[in-house]
């Protein structure tokens, strides 16, 4: 680092973002992307917004807001769209978390970088032997509570009436969901923001919604807890959404259907993987995200991840103690699976 870097930042650890290798052709199932593009009329309508790029962007994201409300039962007031999941769950970090924060020890790495970056006390709460979350480690607390559900990298969800259970008993503190990949087989929380006032369900299109590349998140509050974060975002960067990014938003929702369609199908891959994966001798983390968490007892987890690479496979492997015999595996179309399957079954048979 420089000798001008602020000495509040230099022992900052920042958050690694899956590989993106460009010196080959890679089967890439390690970021959790959709092997699915986006809608057709999303692309029309980015290609068509491309037209305008000499303008700024709506600062409102007004007709976005209020699609994504009618498809989640809420008004516009109660949404709030960002660049990327990631920076509302930045906003609710600076926003809601003056007593500390909480969240699973394993989870999703933003969590504890943003804690670090904001400087705000925290706490990582261990998962059980067999990574799941107990939800009574989360029920009354002085802190401000994230949970990823389903989690990540496990993709183990809790269910809703488990989340309620944790905001119920937290009234005075703020309860951030974060529901990244709950459109492969989790329950989305958001029925639950007309009832309670301190709740945050977060959402992205970068999963089912085919758009990692355009960076769109949402998130989903009572109108006061949005304007909080409003307010973040009008002093930070209020036209945080391009142009292009927010029409290609819009034409992905008209086109819902066909999301529920890709999901369906990642889901069918997803067992289908879980099962040769199992007869192979893997054990495999019971799912409800587009990923797979699994481990064989024959091959350390670094080493899979290694040989597959160098067959031309990406997977996700992390060096965390409780975590390193594990890969995280993207779920995508079928031809990939059949050639990541085939692979694992080459280097075992060697």
């Amino acid at each position: 680092m420089s000798r001008f870097f602020s000495r509040n930042f230099a022992g900052l650890t920042p958050y690694t973002p899956g590989e993106q290798p460009q010196d080959k052709k890679y089967v890439k199932l390690n970021t959790n992307e959709s092997p699915f593009p986006p809608s057709a009329r999303a692309q029309a309508m980015a290609a068509k917004a491309a037209a305008g790029l000499q303008l700024y962007p709506d600062p409102t994201c007004r007709v976005l807001r209020e699609r994504l409300g009618a498809l989640y039962g809420l008004t516009a007031d109660e949404v709030i769209v960002t660049n990327g999941s990631d920076e509302v769950l930045s906003f609710a970090f600076m926003a809601f978390c003056d007593n500390g924060v909480i969240f699973p020890d394993i989870t999703y790495g933003f969590y504890r970088v943003f804690a670090e970056l904001y400087r705000i006390p925290f706490e990582e709460i261990p998962l059980k032997e067999d990574f799941t979350i107990d939800i009574e480690d989360y029920k009354g607390r002085k802190e401000t509570v994230f949970i990823a559900n389903p989690n990540a990298p496990t993709g183990i969800p809790l269910t809703v009436a488990e989340i309620e259970a944790i905001v119920r008993s937290n009234p005075h503190r703020m309860v951030v969901v974060d529901e990244a990949y709950v459109d492969f087989g989790g329950e989305s929380c958001a029925p639950l923001i007309a009832k309670y006032d301190n709740l945050l369900v977060t959402g992205t299109f970068s999963k089912s919604r085919s758009m990692a590349g355009a960076r769109l998140g949402f998130g989903l509050a009572c109108p006061a807890l949005i304007q909080d974060l409003e307010t973040l975002r009008y002093s930070t960067n209020p036209y945080n959404i391009n142009r292009l990014t927010m029409a290609a938003g819009l034409g992905q929702l008209v086109d819902e259907e066909e999301t529920r369609r890709n999901c369906r199908a990642i889901i069918q891959n997803r067992q289908y993987t879980i099962t040769v994966l199992s007869e192979m001798g893997f054990d495999v983390l019971p799912s409800a995200a587009n990923f797979v968490f699994a481990k064989h007892p024959a091959i350390g987890g670094k080493d899979l991840y290694l040989q597959l690479k160098e067959k031309g496979i990406l997977v996700r492997h992390f060096d965390k103690e409780r975590l390193k015999e594990y890969n995280r595996i993207t779920v995508g179309s079928r031809e990939q699976m059949d050639a990541l399957l085939t692979t694992i079954k080459e280097i075992l048979e060697e």
